[in-house]
């Protein structure tokens, strides 16, 4: 008699999954959590966002609070940001390393108190499959006198991506998000005409939310754009209100196809404690003028040059198409395999990254990608593949 299969994990579902199925979304497994691939189909939804204006539920993401005394020291021992060094409301992108100075993850830490009082608050937002672990990592390493909290659940967070996404926020809200710098986060009232429109800080997260959007001016698109933090119970009735202003539903798939002409990186992919920031052509997110847990290991690297370094690759052959594991070849032997890869709307070809010998990194480099049994042609070329996305405008 054989053996009972295994029962399926639970997938977790978000605020917004009676959203996705009343548009249409194709749900699927992702990180432990159902979330939609696509709505109307991952091309419309690409070239929505790069033109005109995306929505997507990323609720998934972790979302913490780290709060207290020693909160920014916390957080600068974990990861390659010089926390302490953040003024109010500034967003960062860095990474929580091992010893090694392998990439555990990449997050985002967002600084919300004043600097009126000594006590510091932070959002804290890991990857979804790595949200449990970050947590646990911070708690392990946390002072008696700094608090650590998980929103997942209770708060929600929604992409508005795109270059009509600023003009669309300010109409149905009355806010005024010209002072919100990139990389920059604020409170913005729910109720339109509420005095500040242009954003304030200190109100505490999440108990702010009942009366205030927290609004950060980050992405994973490369395009102008914001992200909501909003009352779990209030997401649906957000995400129409976006959605009959104009924004198009977007999935999964649209968010790696853009991401990836952008070279962002991708978990699970381009790092999965196996890659350092240096091997991943991210030194510009690592403060080296600080104590971190990886620093050692980093100065070493620095110091000698890492072997292998992320690459993009640029495909000129029509309809060739590399996806993850895609072998390299260089001079006829394999030096790699790409960690992304697909076809590129924006650009029309086909699109990778990878890990290559540091010799043969640099732009211009020939390499050879095997598809479908073949050789086919690539040239190496600088990161971003898309350049023309205006981030900062």
């Amino acid at each position: 008699m054989s053996a009972a299969a295994p029962p399926k994990p639970v997938l977790r579902r978000t605020a917004l999954y009676d959203f996705h199925r009343r548009h249409g979304g194709h749900l699927v497994p992702f990180a432990g959590w159902e979330m939609p691939l696509y709505y109307s189909g991952i091309l419309a939804e690409h070239r929505a966002v790069r033109t005109s204006i995306g929505l997507f539920d990323v609720s998934h993401m972790g979302i913490l609070t780290v709060e207290g005394g020693h909160a920014a020291e916390l957080l600068a021992r974990r990861t390659t940001a010089n926390v302490p060094s953040l003024v109010p409301g500034q967003v960062r992108y860095t990474f929580l390393l091992e010893a090694t100075g392998r990439i555990v993850d990449d997050l985002l830490v967002s600084r919300l108190d004043t600097g009126e009082d000594l006590a510091r608050s932070f959002v804290v937002v890991p990857n979804a499959g790595r949200a449990d672990e970050i947590e646990e990592i911070l708690r392990q390493h946390r002072g008696p006198d700094t608090k650590i909290a998980r929103w997942n659940g209770t708060v929600a967070l929604l992409a508005l991506q795109g270059p009509g996404s600023r003009a669309l926020l300010e109409q149905r809200f009355g806010w005024d998000l010209r002072g919100l710098g990139f990389y920059h986060a604020a409170f913005f009232p729910t109720m339109s005409g509420t005095s500040p429109s242009s954003g304030t800080l200190g109100a505490g997260f999440p108990s702010a939310l009942t009366a205030s959007v927290l609004v950060s001016r980050t992405g994973y698109t490369g395009e102008l754009g914001y992200e909501l933090f909003v009352p779990a119970e209030a997401a649906d009735a957000l995400a129409e209100r976006l959605v009959d202003a104009g924004a198009l539903p977007c999935g999964l798939g649209a968010r790696d196809t853009l991401r990836l002409e952008k070279g962002y990186l991708l978990s699970g992919q381009e790092f999965h404690r196996d890659h350092t920031p240096f091997e991943a052509a991210q030194e510009r997110f690592v403060d080296m003028d600080h104590e971190f847990v990886g620093r050692a290991a980093l100065e070493k690297e620095r110091a000698d040059g890492p072997a292998r370094r992320l690459a993009g690759i640029a495909l000129a052959e029509e309809g060739a198409i590399p996806r993850h594991g895609t072998p390299v070849r260089a001079n006829g032997t394999v030096v790699g395999e790409a960690t992304s890869g697909g076809h590129s709307p924006s650009l029309g070809h086909g699109i990778a990254l990878a890990y290559l010998p540091r010799e043969l990194a640099t732009p211009g480099t020939a390499v050879g990608l095997e598809i479908r049994g073949r050789e086919v042609a690539g040239r190496v070329v600088p990161l971003p593949f898309l350049k023309s996305a205006p981030t900062r405008g």
